[in-house]
């Protein structure tokens, strides 16, 4: 639908939509750039407070994604005329004002729609050093793949409204779903990264065959370094498939190549949507090692090195 439409060129949009980055980025002088985004989705947990939480770190993903650092934010409320008391939305506007401010974000405003379904999410500007701007576009063969968050959040979720999910496997999965993505966005600014994207809702697969696409290149990941959420895969053998997974695997199968070697359930991890997921980064072998190092010295314990980057295949990404 964009591509119908003439949304200019101004010098000053040093990102817009063409490779459909995180985020856009408008130059305001040589040595400061303004980047903005904006998120928002239906519920994903029953708790008001903790959706506000997740939204707000979810919206906030795409500034840090992209190396700036989020500064204001505007909500965004979908709320139905009759039918739920005004104080869980207090309570999701309480979750997400929390968020903002744990990231040093101001919420400034926001707009409300009448809507049967509800949805909560935030417009995000924040301020980026344009010679610093991490693209998801740039990854080269020989580099390194780091993935910050574990995966499974989507049918973790979907066992959740079947009433299949044990309790701490809740509270570890809201707990990656509400974590910031800033201090791994500040550590891989001290690294030469080549190329970052945060995964959402296509899944693994999704963003990163769009680095590997726009890149020129393909990624080879191993199945065995992936790192997942505690009952991920006992979700998935319990049928706990997200709708969202089975639609990026019909979309996104046809450029991903999976090992025979590769279990099933493994297979569907790849693709299953994530909610506030974490960065998946390229950069030099020997950068990611220390990358890691330094996460894992911040307590994030469960960052990985997931694969490498290889010359262009017939597959934008090989699961080995």
């Amino acid at each position: 639908m964009l591509s119908r439409l003439d949304l200019g060129s101004a010098p000053e949009v040093l990102v817009g939509i063409a490779t459909g980055d995180d985020a856009g980025v408008y130059l305001l002088r040589d040595d400061l750039a303004i980047v903005n985004t904006v998120d928002f989705f239906t519920p994903v947990v029953d708790d008001a407070y903790t959706y506000g939480q997740i939204a707000a770190a979810n919206a906030l993903s795409d500034v840090y994604a992209m190396g700036g650092t989020p500064r204001t934010a505007l909500n965004i409320v979908c709320w139905p005329q009759a039918g739920l008391p005004s104080e869980l939305l207090g309570e999701i506007l309480r979750g997400g004002a929390d968020k903002a401010r744990e990231a040093g974000v101001a919420i400034v405003g926001g707009h409300s729609v009448a809507d049967e379904e509800v949805k909560y999410g935030m417009a995000v500007t924040g301020i980026i050093d344009p010679r610093r701007i991490v693209r998801n576009i740039g990854a080269c063969p020989g580099d390194a793949l780091l993935l910050s968050k574990p995966l499974g959040t989507g049918m973790l979720m979907t066992a959740l409204k079947r009433g299949k999910l044990p309790a701490d496997q809740y509270e570890t999965a809201v707990r990656w779903m509400a974590e910031l993505n800033a201090a791994t966005a500040t550590a891989m600014l001290k690294y030469e990264v080549h190329a970052a994207t945060d995964i959402t809702g296509f899944g693994l697969a999704g963003h990163a065959s769009k680095i590997a696409e726009s890149s020129g290149v393909t990624f080879l990941i191993e199945e065995s370094d992936l790192p997942l959420l505690p009952g991920a895969l006992e979700a998935c053998r319990a049928g706990m498939i997200p709708g969202g997974g089975t639609r990026n695997r019909e979309f996104y199968g046809p450029r991903v190549k999976i090992s025979d070697e590769v279990a099933d359930e493994m297979a569907e991890v790849v693709f299953d949507p994530q909610t506030s997921g974490g960065l998946l980064i390229a950069l030099p072998e020997a950068q990611s090692i220390a990358l890691l190092a330094d996460l894992q010295a911040g307590g994030n314990l469960d960052a990985a090195i997931i694969g490498r980057v290889v010359a262009r295949t017939e597959f934008l990404i090989e699961i080995i």
